[in-house]
Formats: C-alpha cells, sequence, structure tokens
C-alpha cells in the first residue's frame, strides 16, 4: 500500500497547526479548497457524528444529503479506518460540541 506521507503534506499540516482563530480558517480554506471541497469535507464530519449516535443510513442520507455509499465510506474508516473520526469525535464530545 502507498504511503500517503509526503513533504508536502508534513507542510499542509504545519500551515494548519499555525491557525488560530476560525476566521483564519475559513480565509486558509476558502483559498485552498473549492467551496464544494469545503462543503464534502463538513458532511463527511456531519455524516460521522451521525452515525457515531446511532442513526442509520437512510436517516443520514436525507439529514445530511449524500450518497448511502460516501455514508458507507465515512462509516468503515469510522470504525476500521486510521483513528481520526475518532479522535476528532472524542475531542468534539470533551469540548461540548457534539
Amino acid at each position: 500500500m502507498q504511503s500517503l506521507h509526503s513533504e508536502s503534506l508534513d507542510r499542509l499540516f504545519k500551515a494548519l497547526k499555525t491557525l488560530e482563530t476560525q476566521e483564519e480558517y475559513y480565509a486558509f480554506f476558502e483559498d485552498i479548497c473549492t467551496i464544494k471541497e469545503m462543503q464534502d469535507m463538513a458532511q463527511r464530519l456531519d455524516t460521522a457524528v451521525l452515525l457515531d449516535k446511532g442513526e442509520n443510513y437512510q436517516s443520514v442520507s436525507k439529514q445530511v444529503g449524500i450518497s448511502t455509499a460516501t455514508i458507507c465510506r465515512v462509516s468503515k474508516c469510522l470504525n476500521y479506518g486510521s483513528g481520526g473520526y475518532r479522535l476528532a469525535l472524542d475531542r468534539l464530545k470533551e469540548e461540548g460540541e457534539i
């Protein structure tokens, strides 16, 4: 399996670490992503939140407006992936954001 790690991605993640406010995140993401890319990422996180709460695929599809294929991918990553979704969801819960 090909490694995702690269100097370019390391630089991207380091750039993200420099951002301090929500407004700075908005500015950065508006410059680096299309609106659709940002919406897609937000929908995937929304999907992970709902799946973590026990919602079924049909309910998630109606609430978030994405295909069951995408929901399946998020579910697979949430349950069997590298732990990124789980880490983010747990931290959002700790902060009372979800």
